[in-house]
């Protein structure tokens, strides 16, 4: 599974072993279009053998959809036609703000936080909809 936190400057991707056990990080790429993150992504799906992407879903605190959330329904509608891979959505709310205090309690520096926070959020989003998806099998 190639795991995504998608945004207009950059993205972050990450992915999982065989085992759908442990996710890592990959890497965050800065970009200048939707196009062009659809292309980098693809290209690091094709690249790592996924089967499945999830993208997180940027989601309002109260659950609603918003603008952004829009947005990363259309870069997941027009990857998934391009990499011709399924794509699924995970919630991220709070993904950024868990990957900060991992990174600042991992000695990452404040201003050297950006070039790593997109891949940890992507991380976290392919962790938890790994346990989500365990979960409802009742694994």
């Amino acid at each position: 599974m190639l795991g995504i936190d998608y945004g207009d400057r950059y993205v972050g991707f990450a992915e999982c072993d065989d085992s759908e056990i442990l996710a890592y990080p990959l890497r965050s790429v800065k970009v200048r279009s939707m196009r062009e993150a659809v292309d980098v992504a693809a290209r690091i799906a094709a690249e790592g053998g996924a089967r499945l992407i999830v993208i997180g879903l940027p989601l309002m605190p109260d659950g609603a959809e918003g603008d952004r959330a829009g947005k990363t329904r259309a870069f997941g509608r027009v990857l998934e036609r391009v990499a011709g891979l399924p794509v699924e959505y995970s919630d991220e709310r709070l993904t950024t703000v868990q990957a900060e205090e991992y990174l600042a309690e991992n000695g990452i520096k404040k201003r050297d936080m950006k070039k790593y926070t997109d891949a940890a959020s992507a991380q976290i989003i392919l962790a938890d909809y790994i346990t989500t998806k365990k979960l409802r099998k009742g694994d």
